[in-house]
């Protein structure tokens, strides 16, 4: 089975659990676009409200904008950690916060993304019609909860560092860090 595995990821260049995500992917697509029909996509009456355009523009705003921006803070994140590593004595455990920043960082933006509107309360009165409620709250509770994101990334990380700190022969740790790639 091992070399089945190997022999697939030899020609497709990857394991084949990400093709059968991609095939999922474009079923679940392919889905809904029979479900709700083509016609369903577009608006006759006023194009820039068509689901079709709004999607397009949201790839392109990702693949053209976003993308270039957060690879580079990504790569000057872990710049800025080789920086202070090579400062830092060798006998120091090598724990990379890499991860333990990222994560937060792109659960926030997320949250941020899906909740903007109420954040800045974009059509408050049809909201409060709607539900009898104000949007006040939505910018203190993504405030909230992205502070819990980063303090329960930072307690993990300094659970981290506690552990390897504590394990014999933590001087001599690689210094690979959780994402694989060599920081130092």
């Amino acid at each position: 089975m091992r070399t089945l595995t190997a022999r697939f990821r030899h020609h497709y260049g990857r394991s084949p659990l990400h093709l059968l995500t991609l095939v999922a992917s474009f079923a679940l697509v392919g889905y809904v676009i029979a479900t709700l029909g083509p016609k369903q996509l577009w608006n006759p009456h006023v194009w820039w409200q068509s689901i079709a355009v709004w999607f397009v523009a949201a790839i392109i705003l990702h693949d053209l904008v976003l993308f270039p921006f957060y690879a580079l803070a990504d790569r000057s994140l872990g710049a800025g950690w080789q920086a202070v590593m090579g400062r830092v004595p060798d006998r120091m455990p090598r724990v990379p916060p890499v991860n333990y920043i990222r994560i937060p960082v792109m659960a926030s933006g997320l949250l941020f993304l899906m909740f903007f509107p109420g954040i800045i309360e974009q059509g408050q009165g049809a909201y409060l019609r709607a539900t009898g409620l104000t949007q006040a709250p939505f910018l203190g509770r993504w405030l909230l909860i992205t502070a819990v994101l980063f303090g329960s990334s930072a307690l993990a990380y300094g659970i981290r560092l506690l552990l390897v700190h504590r394990r014999p022969g933590a001087e001599e740790l690689s210094s690979e860090g959780d994402d694989g790639v060599e920081h130092a």
